[in-house]
């Protein structure tokens, strides 16, 4: 793995309409932060776990960093984004430069919550093609005692952390190749393709048969390859997990190894997983 980074920080589900996204995995047991508001405008729900967090974003105004965003949304809605965590985003770029990848400067912003002050980050956009199919970012916290709130990390579902994001390519290998130059390792193979490891939450390499084959009958994004189809949740409790996540009236669907999952259209854009 590069130096100064320390795997999978959040996703980001990108959405039209963040009350309805709110409400949709509110109903999946899921406890989420309130509202925020960040200083380029993006406003949000978050999704805590252990170490990672899932993040509901939409983009009401435009911002010259957050265009990417605002164009992938004139699209339709979906997983738009993959924070990676660092601990120190100018060295980052300064390796990344090294290396021959050119990373946009840091930026900082921040957003406030509540009483507690301003949750404040550090970010190092990178390069679409590092990263084809998905908007990649390095994260760098500063307030991580705001962001990560005791009150926010417990789920009905049980949700304890990201498992895994899947990508879908037309030639898994082709796709995976500007991943392991931007994480500076080698991916593995798995069933479905390939996978590369990042320290947290895996990144997973597939065909759309062959994550349709993973996941029988559910429903995935119409997006053209590459894209990010899938995202995988890890649960406590299978079993409790699942009465939970029919409490809320969504249509789900239980695979053959035990795993529950949404389709896309009612996850807001992505498959969602949990297992």
């Amino acid at each position: 793995m590069r130096r100064h980074l320390q795997g999978i920080d959040h996703a980001v589900v990108l959405v039209r309409d963040l009350d309805k996204a709110r409400d949709a995995y509110t109903r999946m047991g899921f406890t989420l932060t309130p509202r925020g508001y960040h200083t380029l405008g993006s406003q949000n729900h978050c999704l805590m776990f252990g170490r990672d967090y899932l993040e509901l974003l939409a983009v009401p105004k435009p911002h010259p960093a957050t265009r990417h965003f605002s164009d992938f949304l004139a699209t339709g809605e979906g997983l738009g984004a993959v924070a990676l965590a660092t601990d120190d985003a100018g060295a980052l770029q300064a390796g990344l430069a090294a290396d021959g990848i050119e990373a946009e400067a840091p930026l900082d912003f921040a957003r406030p919550v509540g009483h507690l002050g301003d949750a404040r980050f550090r970010i190092v956009q990178l390069p679409l093609d590092v990263s084809p199919g998905c908007r990649m970012f390095a994260c760098q916290h500063f307030t991580r005692e705001v962001v990560w709130r005791p009150e926010y990390q417990r789920h009905a579902n049980g949700a304890t952390e990201i498992a895994a994001v899947a990508l879908v390519g037309d030639d898994v290998a082709e796709t995976a190749r500007p991943y392991e130059r931007l994480l500076a390792t080698k991916a593995e193979p798995i069933a479905e393709g390939l996978v590369v490891r990042t320290g947290g939450a895996s990144i997973a390499f597939a065909t759309a048969r062959s994550l349709a084959a993973r996941l029988p009958k559910v429903g995935m994004s119409a997006r053209s390859a590459p894209f990010m189809a899938g995202l995988f949740i890890r649960v406590a409790d299978r079993d409790a997990a699942a009465v939970a996540l029919a409490a809320g009236g969504l249509a789900l669907a239980r695979m053959p190894d035990g795993s529950i999952a949404f389709d896309a259209d009612v996850a807001h854009g992505v498959a969602l997983v949990f297992g």
